[in-house]
């Protein structure tokens, strides 16, 4: 068992084995087995890459190959940083072939993030585009090796430079290993087979342990939840190592069905639309933003989209009035709302929901056997209908988050119940409401970010001397982050020269403030504590006022 990870309690292994949750076998095996079935359909689009069942298990069983050869072994950790390609699935499939343990980072993450993801994993290998945007990876893949002895293989998608090997070549390259390594490598279902992130309030990540035994259940059950068939075509273009996208039910679910995956590498309205009439789509993953930004463009009306069935909506709480925008475009479409976890537990609007549950809920869980409490401070669980703690354990939702036991004796009630942060209520219905969160997190557009994170990184400003960041509203991404600071005296600070000093530090983009407040001192609590509950309000005040002006200044012109 790989140190630093906790495993299910054998009394509930046995019952979710018991119950048919759990298979005991590896992805590798589960999707040996969808390959043979499915052989000649199609599996994988991308551009004009086109993958049948038979060529993705080919491709992926050679990549395995050279992988080994390369020197990667079973339970080796491997940071792919890579966007919406063909190689991604490629590589996805060869990694679980041959055990190994990828860590769900994206193409966004700079120096910040990818020397965290090896420091806390001990990984051993890093997958990158030569570039993304005017963003080159390779000094900064040298400057994190440098720093960590563990990574060892650094494997490049484009032109190999020094050090480098070209995963182009892996994938191309006729293995010289008999097909019969992979055959002899055993791989224990209830071992990791993947490690999601967390939004980690602390701000550094944590990783969270999927096993092979929970990952294919999760992805099974979502797909059926999702009314996916064979002939179902998923379009995805959110990012593709995300829970929601690869496995919710995502890459997964649509294969394990037989389906079609076509992957897009951006969200633009009109390249979506094309592809969605090209394949003839069926199946649509966004977060409200997207959806906003696609339901508003001219665009949608040059389009055929009539063979979208469903519209799988995560990642934040969707307006009733996005929704039905959307089946006013596109009639017949389901936008199903889901609330969804990368350490486990799914929950899912139903077609059969009455349409009020439909408009104000978020699902309710789609195994029986997840175990649902809503807790008061007090860990106490509160009456039907009044707000708590989401708090859970099931047969697909994590026991503790990888190598950080003192966090997780905080994060994990003694029964093993996962403290989520996030406040509901239950429905009537028994479907669930989502009211807000405990956890210090911005939510934008889906992408989880730690305040604590950016604010550590803002105090190292000289002109700072105390800073509080907040989520504020916003018509398309649902939240952005508002950076409240208190200057030392005598100093001045601008957005501009914040973000440009933030950007130094090498963290993703989509962590960086979007608008910047100077206080002379910050609201507290009752407890003493800075009250972001009251810097969110002020936020939030001062956008509706800016609103109203602009728009009494539009009439009269």
């Amino acid at each position: 068992m790989l140190e630093g990870f906790v495993p299910f309690p054998p009394e509930y292994a046995a019952r979710y084995r018991a119950k048919g949750y759990w298979q005991d076998r590896s992805l590798a095996q589960e999707f040996d087995a969808v390959f043979r079935q499915y052989a000649d359909r199609v599996a994988l689009i991308d551009g004009d890459t086109v993958y049948t069942y038979a060529e993705l298990d080919r491709v992926s069983s050679n990549l395995a190959l050279n992988l080994l050869e390369l020197g990667l072994q079973p339970l080796d950790r491997v940071v792919p940083t890579l966007p919406n390609v063909h190689e991604f699935v490629v590589l996805y499939f060869a990694l679980q072939k041959i055990g190994c343990i990828p860590i769900a980072a994206l193409v966004t993450h700079r120096y910040a993030e990818i020397s965290q993801f090896v420091q806390l994993s001990g990984a051993t290998t890093a997958v990158y585009p030569d570039s993304s945007g005017d963003f080159a990876f390779a000094p900064v893949i040298t400057r994190v090796q440098a720093e960590h002895p563990s990574l060892r293989f650094r494997i490049v998608l484009g032109e190999a430079g020094a050090g480098e090997v070209s995963l182009r070549e892996l994938i191309k390259k006729p293995a010289t290993l008999p097909a019969s390594r992979l055959t002899d490598i055993q791989i224990d279902p209830t071992d990791p087979c993947i490690f999601q992130l967390s939004g980690g309030t602390t701000g550094i990540p944590k990783l969270i342990p999927r096993t092979n035994n929970d990952y294919a259940y999760n992805s099974k059950v979502a797909a059926d939840v999702t009314e996916i068939t064979a002939d179902s075509t998923l379009l995805l273009v959110l990012p593709i190592a995300h829970n929601l996208p690869l496995a919710c039910p995502g890459i997964q679910g649509f294969m394990f069905k037989g389906a079609k995956v076509v992957l897009h590498g951006n969200t633009r309205p009109a390249e979506m639309c094309a592809l969605i009439e090209k394949h003839k789509v069926t199946h649509l993953k966004v977060v409200p933003a997207l959806l906003i930004r696609l339901i508003n463009d001219p665009a949608v009306e040059n389009f055929n989209l009539s063979s979208l069935k469903l519209i799988q909506s995560g990642g934040q709480r969707m307006q009733p009035e996005v929704r039905a925008k959307t089946r006013a475009l596109i009639p017949g479409v389901f936008v199903q709302e889901n609330f969804g976890m990368s350490e486990g537990t799914l929950m899912f609007v139903r077609a059969s929901d009455p349409e009020e549950v439909k408009l104000e809920t978020c699902g309710r869980p789609v195994c029986e056997d997840d175990e649902v409490l809503l807790l008061d401070d007090e860990g106490n669980s509160v009456p039907d209908g009044e707000v708590g703690e989401f708090t859970v354990r099931g047969p697909y939702t994590l026991r503790g988050y990888y190598g950080v036991p003192e966090y997780n004796a905080r994060q994990f009630t003694p029964e093993g119940f996962y403290r989520s942060g996030d406040l509901m209520r239950k429905h009537p219905s028994g479907n669930y409401i989502v009211e807000g969160r405990k956890k210090d997190l911005i939510n934008r557009g889906g992408e989880k970010i730690s305040a604590e994170e950016v604010e550590n990184l803002i105090l190292m400003h000289p002109a700072v001397q105390n800073v509080a960041c907040v989520p504020m509203p916003d018509a398309a991404m649902g939240e952005k982050m508002c950076a409240f600071v208190i200057l030392k005296p005598g100093k001045a600070l601008h957005l501009k020269e914040l973000v440009g000093f933030l950007l130094t530090k090498e963290i993703a983009k989509f962590k960086l403030p979007e608008r910047l407040e100077v206080l002379p001192d910050f609201p507290v609590s009752t407890f003493g504590k800075v009250s972001k509950k009251a810097l969110g309000e002020l936020v939030a005040q001062k956008l509706q006022a800016e609103q109203t002006a602009a728009a009494a200044a539009a009439t009269a012109h």
